[in-house]
């Protein structure tokens, strides 16, 4: 153990690759068995610079839990060969990260412009929010409800009919940069609604009945930048006083138990809680919107990736929501309708023991402001490809996914409190 641990730190790198190019960077998920195995994760973490997926932070890694991360080219087989001296169990998830990142775009669809089933970069987005809304006057509108530390408009779809002193629900997608699925999702659900009202009975009476703020992306900054620089980008792009570390976790950056468990005061770390609660300006605005609209918004779903959960509160504390009964049978049955599709099964309950815990997150902050039916999804796949999720899955994951939403939206309709 002792040689181990010494060979690990005579391999320290100095600084972070912020290259584009992933080229030979692997993947490995790894199962540590005891306390000393975890030891070893973290000694790899401190002195390899490896960048951790599930869980996000090497903090969170215990015993018996799946781990996967992220290693530069340079360091991978030196990686390999001290977990095979460990005799910890693992596998190499992605041979070639470069290779899976070119691959995701494998969609069919080669249009210039806006599509539903590929991935779409920021301007694209952008437009697609103006044209979804003048295209369909009658159940969207767009607004401006704040500006991104660099500037760019956070413009959010109100979705449904016309109506006086409706109840609405909530969507956001996109708070972590390198999430693409989740920025899909939320352009689908926009889709489905505009397409099928008038058809699809449950829609036409959710979207009569309901109204749906829809916040397509909450960190711009980051999204643009997983285009331009770093594909893996995680954080919003505000610099930190005292540190040249950039970048704060938007879902760590509200005050819900802000910088307790699983989250972290170095800026230079990927779970960074901030300077302050609602330090960030996406936040806030978020926040403020929340706030200003609290007497209407009845649910909160806010859409993640990836490991294929539906979690709800709390994740701050391993304390039990009031309403844990009815929270969790939500989100079991959600759970069945989502694998009425395609079989694709979830891990549903409260955060804390479910994944791990992690505080100032915006469903438990949601949740604590009175929205009382407040989720996170934590989208497709377990693994295979993580964050490189091929576009040929977009359609599948958001049919599923919008049958477990739809759900959860016909169930606060029918017990509006």
């Amino acid at each position: 153990m002792w040689a181990l641990l010494v060979l690990i730190g005579a391999s320290a790198v100095s600084a972070h690759s912020q290259d584009l190019s992933f080229e030979g960077q692997k993947v490995f998920r790894v199962t540590p068995q005891n306390g000393e195995q975890v030891d070893i994760i973290s000694s790899l973490a401190r002195d390899m610079q490896v960048d951790f997926w599930q869980p996000d932070s090497v903090t969170l890694v215990r015993p018996n839990m799946q781990v996967d991360f992220r290693v530069e080219d340079n360091k991978s087989f030196e990686v390999e060969d001290l977990l095979k001296e460990s005799g910890m169990e693992y596998s190499v998830m992605i041979d070639n990260l470069q290779s899976a990142l070119d691959a995701q775009f494998d969609s069919k669809v080669r249009t210039t412009g806006h599509s539903y089933e590929k991935y779409n970069n920021w301007e694209t987005i952008a437009a697609w929010t103006a044209d979804v809304a003048a295209q369909n006057p009658d159940l969207v509108s767009r607004s401006v409800i704040g500006k991104t530390y660099e500037g760019r408009p956070l413009y959010l779809l109100k979705v449904g009919k016309h109506g006086s002193n409706k109840k609405a629900i909530f969507i956001d997608c996109g708070f972590h940069a390198r999430e693409w699925i989740s920025p899909a999702f939320c352009q689908w659900f926009v889709k489905e609604a505009v397409e099928t009202y008038g058809t699809d009975s449950v829609t036409t009476k959710l979207l009569n009945s309901l109204d749906f703020y829809v916040l397509p992306v909450v960190n711009v900054d980051g999204y643009v930048y997983t285009w331009t620089n770093n594909r893996m980008w995680r954080k919003t792009r505000s610099k930190n006083d005292n540190s040249s570390c950039i970048g704060t976790d938007p879902n760590r950056n509200f005050n819900a138990g802000w910088c307790t468990l699983g989250a972290s005061k170095n800026p230079c770390d990927s779970t960074y809680c901030g300077s302050a609660p609602e330090s960030e300006k996406e936040t806030k605005a978020l926040a403020d919107f929340i706030r200003e609209h609290l007497s209407t918004i009845k649910a909160y779903l806010t859409i993640h990736s990836y490991s294929q959960l539906l979690l709800f509160p709390y994740s701050y504390t391993y304390n039990l929501p009031s309403n844990y009964n009815e929270l969790n049978s939500i989100a079991q049955a959600a759970s069945t309708q989502l694998a009425s599709l395609y079989n694709t099964k979830y891990t549903y309950g409260p955060g804390a023991t479910t994944i791990y815990p992690a505080a100032g997150g915006s469903d438990d902050w949601a949740y604590d402001q009175g929205i009382k039916y407040s989720f996170t999804f934590e989208l497709r796949d377990t693994g295979r490809y993580g964050f490189a999720l091929p576009e040929s899955q977009i359609k599948p994951t958001c049919k599923e996914t919008l049958l477990a939403v739809k759900y959860i939206a016909n169930y606060v309709l029918e017990h509006l409190y």
